[in-house]
């Protein structure tokens, strides 16, 4: 299965990063085992969101910026608003980064 490395960059990929740097500058791990830690991490995001994830949610807000590059999609909303069947929530600026999910299984 290949994988993207987006959820690298979200707040427990960014923390599973620094985490593995330390260990590898404490010698604690080797960088052989830190890379593939952070595959299997690619792998378990992708799999986790496409099975247990079954809330949808709609997004209204300004669309500042946009981008289409290399087959990922960046948009940037200002004064966002997200809303689902449970609650909604006001934010300032949000980066929305999605990539087609058809290229994983080339």
């Amino acid at each position: 299965m290949a994988t993207f490395e987006l959820y690298r960059r979200s707040t427990i990929g960014m923390c599973l990063t620094e985490t593995l740097d330390e260990m590898v500058s404490n010698g604690t791990l080797s960088p052989e085992l830190a890379i593939q830690v952070l595959i299997q991490f690619d792998k378990s995001m992708t799999e986790a969101l496409e099975t247990q994830v079954k809330s949808k949610v709609t997004i209204k807000g300004h669309l500042h910026t946009y981008r289409f590059c290399d087959n990922v999609w960046t948009f940037i909303l200002q004064d966002a608003l997200f809303k689902n069947d449970e609650f909604q929530e006001n934010v300032g600026k949000v980066k929305i980064v999605a990539c087609d999910s058809k290229l994983l299984t080339q």
